[in-house]
């Protein structure tokens, strides 16, 4: 039996959208007990983008995987695979991958949606690769996005102040011959972390209804301490498991781009990987968080920036509910 040709998986084309509705943290001190200074020391979070009532998260999954596909130069027909992480579907069934599929044309593309909150595009990131590597696939896209406004409880401003919607996608590639783009990945999960961050309502444990509606059950609910130290030292952790796995140092990476949660967890994994500022992508302080979507919205707006050049190593690293936590090595391959 004649064994199965590997092949490398790439980036070429990056794309973002986000609503225009900017809620600030001068707006939030007007609907709950909070103030700028206490929101920018404690996450570094400024303003937030927010959808108008009735836009579904497949509307700027949709145009940020149109803007990907252009920089791309892919054509609609020639996606073969789509893979939307979102923890914000349009509704449970069908997935919004489909109506993705649907508002682009991609009319020879297959796909799902992925749950793994905040860890999604990078779960989702590998699930694209490792259809290319194994022949499946030529062209992937892959999409986080989110309308994490449609979860958030208003009133409560533990919660209310670090969530953003908006979306963020890439185009994955099969490499030529010789170029290596997405390198390696550690991935993990730990179901024990579930009772920290979670919505209750609206699964088959606790279907919706009246009571779980007026019990707050559809809400994220948040033990924001236990999490922020469990996601300091999960992205700390594979962020130095994967460099020494790969030979390599800070000193070798171009840029490090971490979940968007919060600004002081962003710092605390930079100072313990011994990174500095300029090899750091930071949007939290413009998006918030927008789950799904931080870390494909980063990779765009530096690549806009100029910051990104072929053959750079990318460090892509992610924690959220479940617990979920990865990290991504990258060679950057957009432009190549």
């Amino acid at each position: 039996m004649t064994a199965r040709t590997l092949y490398s998986a790439g980036i070429t084309g990056t794309g973002m959208s986000f609503p225009e509705k900017v809620l600030s943290n001068a707006d939030l001190e007007k609907m709950v007990d909070t103030n700028d200074e206490w929101i920018v020391e404690r996450t570094g979070i400024k303003e937030r983008r927010i959808c108008e009532p009735g836009v579904p998260a497949s509307h700027h999954g949709t145009l940020a995987a149109r803007q990907a596909m252009e920089m791309a130069g892919v054509e609609p027909d020639e996606i073969d695979l789509i893979v939307v992480p979102t923890v914000t579907p349009d509704m449970m069934f069908p997935s919004t991958c489909c109506v993705i599929q649907e508002n682009l044309g991609c009319k020879n593309a297959w796909g799902y949606d992925v749950v793994a909150a905040c860890s999604g595009f990078v779960f989702a990131l590998q699930t694209a690769r490792a259809q290319i590597e194994s022949g499946a696939v030529k062209k992937a896209l892959v999409i986080g996005t989110e309308v994490m406004s449609s979860l958030v409880d208003y009133t409560d401003r533990n919660v209310c102040i670090l969530f953003g919607d908006g979306a963020g996608a890439v185009v994955v590639e099969r490499m030529p011959e010789g170029v290596e783009g997405i390198v390696d990945h550690i991935h993990h999960i730990d179901g024990k972390g579930g009772k920290h961050l979670y919505m209750k309502g609206g699964g088959s444990l606790h279907p919706t209804s009246h009571a779980t509606v007026d019990a707050g059950m559809h809400n994220i609910y948040q033990e924001g301490r236990d999490v922020y130290k469990h996601a300091v030292k999960g992205m700390t952790g594979v962020t130095v498991d994967i460099l020494a796995k790969n030979n390599l140092t800070g000193d070798d990476v171009k840029l490090f781009v971490a979940h968007q949660a919060n600004l002081r967890i962003i710092e605390a994994v930079q100072r313990r990987v011994g990174l500095t500022d300029e090899q750091t992508a930071v949007t939290i302080d413009r998006f918030a968080n927008t789950t799904s979507a931080t870390i494909p919205s980063a990779l765009h707006i530096y690549q806009e920036k100029g910051v990104l050049k072929p053959g750079d190593n990318v460090v892509l690293a992610a924690f959220g509910a479940g617990f979920t936590w990865g990290s991504t090595l990258l060679r950057w391959t957009v432009g190549l």
